[in-house]
């Protein structure tokens, strides 16, 4: 593949990795006027859209050299629960590896990430959950994958994003190696959120092998949000891939401003990053208010198209007179 050209065989070969990394661009009018440096990793570039689709790939792949998938198994294909992003990234790939895809998602998902799902040929069961999957009852959206998974396990593997190590791997071997090569080993701070925890516990591992004085942020939501895709630390309980001991800070924020931020980052900087970026962004701000920050990379997770129900909802303003 030439990624000079940018002309590929397959859309697989377009997923990030060192030699083709997620673009990082500097922020400027939104940062404080300290001699800080922030730069947003624009994960939205992403083929399929999102941060999700390093692990995606890297748990598909895992299933397909274990057999799990693939010639020895026809017919069968993928379940998941998600908020979204992992979910689309995962229907993506099932749709061109010709692999069936059943998503469990909860109901308050946005409208467009259900959508998006659709077009991808996803089946999509809507289940009442947490707006990020919980762990309970069969009828929780976790709980429902596991069962088609074990009921159904000639039909569907599960590559259960919450517990699976490749989730992090894919960070290890992409997302840390990107960063560090572009910025030139200058990193001096990674700010992210808490999810499956999978970006945040890659990340800190590969970089601070490389610099232990790398200072890892985590930005998390305040209690109540409704951040497609975010976790409070109430609700890490669900993952099996958070390490407390590989994260510096955890700083909470209004999960409000994660929709403020994200409109400010739009109309100040050109970028039309989510509302996960926009909290991030908030934590990342205030830090360097504190005291400057030298090289500070923010991982943007996706764009705001997915989000536009959302921001109408919290910044009614936007809305367009008919």
């Amino acid at each position: 593949m030439d990624h000079s050209a940018r002309v590929y065989d397959d859309i697989t070969e377009m997923l990030p990795n060192e030699e083709n990394p997620s673009p990082l661009v500097r922020l400027h009018r939104l940062v404080p006027q300290n001699g800080s440096e922030l730069w947003a990793k624009l994960e939205w570039l992403n083929p399929f859209g999102s941060v999700k689709d390093r692990a995606a790939w890297e748990m598909v792949r895992d299933l397909e050299e274990r057999g799990e998938l693939g010639p020895g198994h026809p017919g069968r294909g993928l379940v998941e629960p998600t908020s979204g992003n992992t979910g689309i990234s995962l229907a993506a790939l099932a749709a061109v590896r010709g692999y069936p895809m059943r998503a469990v998602v909860p109901s308050k998902v946005p409208e467009e990430k259900k959508v998006l799902l659709r077009v991808l040929g996803a089946d999509v069961d809507v289940v009442k959950d947490a707006l990020c999957p919980l762990p309970g009852s069969e009828d929780g959206t976790i709980g429902l994958a596991k069962t088609y998974a074990k009921a159904q396990g000639h039909k569907y593997a599960m590559p259960n994003q919450y517990e699976n190590r490749h989730n992090v791997d894919a960070h290890i071997r992409t997302t840390g190696p990107e960063i560090w090569r572009q910025t030139g080993g200058r990193v001096s701070h990674v700010f992210t959120s808490l999810g499956t925890c999978g970006t945040v516990t890659g990340l800190a591992t590969f970089l601070k092998a490389k610099k232990p004085s790398v200072k890892v942020v985590a930005v998390q939501p305040s209690a109540g949000h409704d951040v497609p895709g975010l976790r409070n630390v109430s609700e890490l309980d669900v993952s099996k891939l958070f390490d407390p001991a590989l994260i510096d800070e955890i700083l909470e924020v209004d999960f409000e401003l994660a929709y403020v931020r994200a409109r400010d980052l739009a109309r100040a900087e050109g970028l039309l990053a989510g509302p996960s970026s926009g909290l991030i962004f908030e934590g990342a701000r205030r830090v360097a208010e504190r005291a400057p920050v030298e090289c500070g990379v923010l991982i943007f997770c996706d764009n705001v198209f997915k989000y536009t129900s959302n921001m109408l909802k919290h910044l009614p303003e936007l809305a367009v007179e008919s």
